[in-house]
């Protein structure tokens, strides 16, 4: 597994970055908390979400 480090330098760098990590976690489902919704089950039939995050 790989991981994924995002460095954002100066203000339009962390506007920037912010705005990356909340599409993606729309785009997968995850909560603003970082929990997955109970009714859905990590990979899989969608493996879209291990993709960028992995729940430990």
């Amino acid at each position: 597994m790989r991981e994924v480090i995002s460095i954002h330098l100066g203000q339009g760098g962390i506007q920037t970055g912010n705005a990356c990590w909340e599409l993606y976690c729309l785009e997968h489902g995850i909560q603003p908390d970082g929990q997955m919704p109970s009714d859905k089950t990590i990979g899989g039939g969608d493996d879209a979400f291990n993709t960028f995050f992995s729940e430990t």
